[in-house]
């Protein structure tokens, strides 16, 4: 662990319905700078913050985060409640528990529309946000790839079988070192009797559309719940090689919200890691507009 990864304070927190979920935060606590509250992707877990954290280390404001329901270190609970509206309702818990009642959302993926979703059915809790390659449009080919993730039983006997499958099912990430490979795997995967498993609850798939529902056009856009955002500072990052998130897409959202700050973040698909320059230099633009009310 590096001294920069032992900075995070952990503990849990309790849900309305009983589960217990892992959280942590780094950072001044009593900081008059907007907090940033970050919310991870489907699969993902509060470790995919890291590489931001770290870069913004020293910076004089609260980074929360935490493990959705069936993610990481959180308990696992009712496949019908892995769902957005659950997962915001535990993000305002936490909030709550922080006693923060306003924050800015980093929105990776999944995180995203959450963070839409609040400002639709909690407009005063959310200060701005910085979407991660998502957007109120998913296109078809990205959501069939993570549709073969969720479908396939991933156990690995090795770390370096891990990472061979997390290069080969996350195309369009370009640059990175064998380290950066490493890393990254141990943000998404996890040891347990012997084998590596992604750190998720398998039955995620069970409330994912499927195939057949995608091929048909039957995920339905998100343009109502962006367009809550477009009185609050927001910007969207776009991985330059993104299969969910098209070009298309965000010139679209800059007519619905027409202060958006649109980025697209080079050598990356789906998602962009956040600790690159251009990524930021627009969650800090973000944050300094949320601070300024």
């Amino acid at each position: 662990m590096t001294s920069a990864q032992s900075d995070w304070r952990e503990f849990t927190f309790t849900t309305h319905d009983g589960l217990e979920l892992f959280a942590r935060t780094r950072g001044p606590l009593d900081s008059r700078a907007t907090p940033l509250l970050c919310l991870p992707g489907l699969t993902r877990n509060s470790r995919d913050f890291e590489p931001l954290a770290d870069a913004m280390i020293g910076e004089p404001r609260l980074f929360a985060t935490f493990d959705y329901r069936g993610r990481g270190r959180s308990q696992y609970a009712e496949p019908s409640t892995y769902t957005p509206h659950h997962e915001l309702t535990d993000a305002i818990a936490l909030m709550d528990r922080l006693g923060l009642n306003q924050v800015c959302v980093i929105g990776t993926s999944r995180g995203g529309i959450i963070a839409m979703l609040m400002a639709a059915v909690h407009a005063p809790r959310i200060a701005g946000a910085v979407l991660n390659d998502i957007g109120p449009r998913l296109e078809p080919e990205g959501l069939l790839r993570i549709v073969k993730l969720l479908s396939q039983p991933a156990r690995f006997g090795s770390w370096a079988e891990a990472i061979s499958s997390l290069r080969s099912n996350n195309p369009g990430m370009e640059g990175l070192t064998d380290e950066a490979w490493g890393a990254f795997a141990l943000r998404i995967f996890r040891e347990e009797h012997g084998l590596i498993r992604p750190d998720c609850d398998p039955r995620l798939a069970d409330h994912f559309p499927t195939a057949e529902e995608i091929r048909a056009g039957k995920v339905k856009d998100l343009w109502e719940l962006f367009a809550a955002m477009k009185n609050r500072p927001c910007a969207v990052l776009r991985g330059e090689n993104s299969d969910l998130l098209s070009a298309a897409t965000v010139e679209k959202m800059k007519l619905v919200h027409g202060g958006l700050k649109a980025v697209t973040v080079r050598g990356r698909g789906h998602v962009p890691f956040l600790d690159e320059p251009e990524s930021l230099e627009a969650i800090r633009d973000i944050a300094a507009q949320c601070d300024s009310g």
